[in-house]
């Protein structure tokens, strides 16, 4: 029997217009997204399905619309897939994760990432951090380019592990840009500035993650039915407790998206990847990371109509 580990997008996945051909093929996708906007007491779909751009970009917005579009494609897909191994998602798409995994409902996660994207803009503004894209050169050397780079107290720091030749680096904009060059000089085919509003996945979000404790303790988060991956660990979680911790944890430890889809591809015999949500990243991360794999991305309403023909 194939079994499938969900994958679920996190922030950079955002395009005007996701999400609204769901809505227009398949009743459960417009329930789902109603849902999110009552909970939230905004009307997310419509900035989803026509924008504009700068609003669906402000991470308040961002974080919630990635999650609703993951969860109303689950929403549609969920009763042909019988045998679910895990689940993992990257940086926010780790709650996503957990609402395919019945830990949560997309409701409640919707409110915590807005929540936490809401805090991260706010530690952003108090301690303007920055992201940039490190391309070409392997994990170990831009974590010593970071190391390095880190002085004066200003940091930075190696935050999302994509590929075994894809970093992004995280911390104060003058570390980040020493830390940059040093990457060049150490061999690094591109260095791109990410257009973000703080440093994620550093110690800068601290102030970020106490608050968003708070928020996590009070959901109503259940065991989830299949393991997640957990982003800070890249190590199965299999109880409330612990997802809670790791997902304030995640906040300020990187993104150990490489070990997380090796420890995800461990998880069973004859897997397939299904990554639900908008956009193909972790498709291609994943057929780097793990060659061979089995990987459907499931985002548009075609894509997800073919795979309930098929399945």
């Amino acid at each position: 029997m194939v079994s499938t580990i969900w994958l679920c997008p996190g922030q950079g996945a955002q395009t005007v217009g996701m999400g609204k051909d769901l809505a227009e093929r398949f009743p459960v996708a417009r329930q789902t997204f109603q849902a999110i906007d009552d909970a939230l007491g905004v009307g997310l779909s419509k900035i989803m399905f026509e924008g504009p751009e700068e609003q669906l970009t402000a991470t308040s917005n961002t974080q919630p619309a990635i999650l609703a579009h993951s969860a109303a494609v689950f929403a549609i897909v969920a009763s042909k897939v019988t045998a679910v191994a895990g689940a993992a998602g990257h940086s926010l798409g780790e709650y996503s994760a957990y609402v395919a995994t019945g830990a949560l409902t997309a409701p409640e996660a919707a409110k915590l990432v807005r929540r936490r994207g809401d805090l991260m803009q706010q530690a952003g503004e108090t301690r303007p951090g920055t992201m940039a894209a490190v391309l070409g050169l392997a994990t170990a050397d831009v974590e010593a380019a970071c190391k390095e780079a880190s002085q004066a107290g200003s940091i930075a720091v190696a935050a999302n592990l994509n590929g075994p030749d894809q970093t992004v680096i995280s911390g104060d904009p003058a570390a980040i840009e020493r830390a940059g060059a040093i990457c060049k000089t150490r061999g690094a085919k591109r260095v791109l500035p990410l257009k973000v509003s703080g440093a994620f996945h550093s110690p800068l979000m601290a102030p970020a993650a106490d608050k968003l404790r708070l928020a996590l303790d009070k959901a109503p988060f259940g065991d989830p039915k299949a393991p997640v991956i957990a982003n800070a660990t890249a190590e199965p979680v299999r109880d409330a407790a612990r997802a809670r911790r790791l997902l304030t944890d995640q906040l300020t430890a990187p993104v150990r998206w490489v070990a997380c889809m090796e420890r995800a591809a461990t998880l069973g015999e004859g897997l397939r990847f299904l990554e639900i949500g908008p956009g193909a990243v972790l498709a291609g991360l994943l057929k780097r990371i793990v060659p061979g794999a089995t990987v459907t991305s499931l985002g548009t309403a075609d894509e997800v109509t073919k795979f309930m023909e098929n399945n």
